[in-house]
């Protein structure tokens, strides 16, 4: 089957990270991907995979803007020069693309709901959720029947999943070294957070949290791994609460897995999560993981066996069980473990490719 994903863009983020995971599973049972965005620097990773890759200028946050509508005639040549089967959408504005091309062309759409969404006026009105929408989670099925009125029959619930050797056999040596690069002796134990630093990834409530940590574990240390426009109002908290020396600021890289090395517990802070791909990498790195108990993460982490769960936007809550899980570190690392054996068990990886491609054939009938 010949699949064309559409997105925004291919830079490090949870989309990016499930396209090219999904991706290189369909090419490897025989499918052919090609994926349309506006580039990236992990576009390379796909080309690597087998995946096509065709750079177009649909970075937008309009679904009104013109430029859309000059790209179809180009969108058009590409589904018939490939011979598209199913068009795959992963984003608001390429949802809205794909709508219009699946009628012009008449290739079935597919489209994944990634997270939660207010259900905005032009939403209800355009949903474009194509003849079948992929749920990542329980909880973002709920939100598309619950908040949109989309019909169960029409959502798939198709867990994402991640390539687990990746992250189970993390590099110790490649540890030393960047804890070395980031400053970071061995005694001192290292929290951190991959994720764009936005409202949403709840940051600063971390940064609240860190205050009562740092009193009680004066060996604690927090890496904040990403860029985004919140990065002002965190710098400038940081140096409000006196946090300079331990707080620690670096642009997220493409491969997270490096990341991930360097921690001794990966905090997911989040105000609303729709899964939670870096959850799943701690996890098989068997990495504790803290995080918020909300949306999507509340599927993956089961209070005190896979993880550990604290009251969402709530600072004190998330630096009690911070403090609890530094201080009890061989408590944390059997969780740590417990997580690891979870996501082996559960095998989301191959799930969601079978998952997918059934609907794929499912939508082609």
């Amino acid at each position: 089957m010949n699949i064309l994903f559409l997105t925004t863009h291919l830079n490090t983020g949870g989309i990016t990270s499930y396209l090219l995971i999904l991706g290189k599973g369909l090419v490897k049972d025989g499918n052919k991907v090609v994926v349309c965005s506006s580039g990236g620097t992990l576009a390379p990773s796909f080309t690597a995979a087998g995946i096509k890759v065709i750079d177009l200028d649909i970075k937008t946050k309009s679904i009104l803007n013109p430029k859309l509508f000059f790209l179809l005639p180009k969108l058009k040549e590409i589904i018939k020069s490939n011979s598209i089967d199913v068009i795959h959408a992963h984003t608001r504005v390429t949802q809205f693309v794909s709508e219009i091309l699946a009628h012009l062309t008449g290739v079935p759409l597919v489209t994944t709901c990634h997270g939660f969404f207010k259900p905005r006026f032009f939403r209800r009105l355009l949903p474009c959720w194509g003849k079948k929408v992929l749920a990542i989670s329980p909880a973002v099925f709920d939100h598309l029947r619950r908040d949109f009125g989309v019909s169960p029959k029409k959502i798939a619930l198709v867990q994402s999943g991640i390539d687990l050797t990746d992250f189970i056999n993390l590099d110790d040596q490649f540890r030393a070294l960047r804890r070395k690069q980031l400053n970071v002796p061995d005694n001192i134990v290292l929290l951190g957070v991959i994720a764009r630093l936005s409202d949403v990834k709840g940051q600063d409530i971390l940064i609240k949290a860190m205050r009562e940590v740092v009193l009680a574990c004066p060996n604690s240390r927090l890496l904040l791994a990403g860029e985004g426009k919140m990065e002002p109002q965190l710098r400038s908290m940081v140096k409000e609460y006196q946090l300079e020396d331990h707080i620690i600021f670096s642009a997220v890289v493409n491969n997270t897995a490096d990341v991930l090395s360097t921690l001794d517990i990966l905090v997911v802070p989040s105000r609303m999560e729709g899964l939670g791909l870096s959850i799943l990498e701690a996890q098989a790195a068997a990495i504790p993981v803290v995080a918020s108990r909300v949306g999507g993460i509340i599927s993956l982490i089961k209070d005190q066996e896979t993880g550990f769960l604290a009251e969402p936007g709530n600072s004190r809550d998330l630096a009690k069980v911070l403090i609890n899980v530094i201080k009890r570190e061989d408590r944390g690392k059997s969780v740590g473990l417990a997580g690891r054996d979870f996501v082996i068990k559960a095998d989301f990886l191959n799930t969601m490719i079978k998952k997918t491609e059934e609907v794929y054939v499912e939508v082609k009938k």
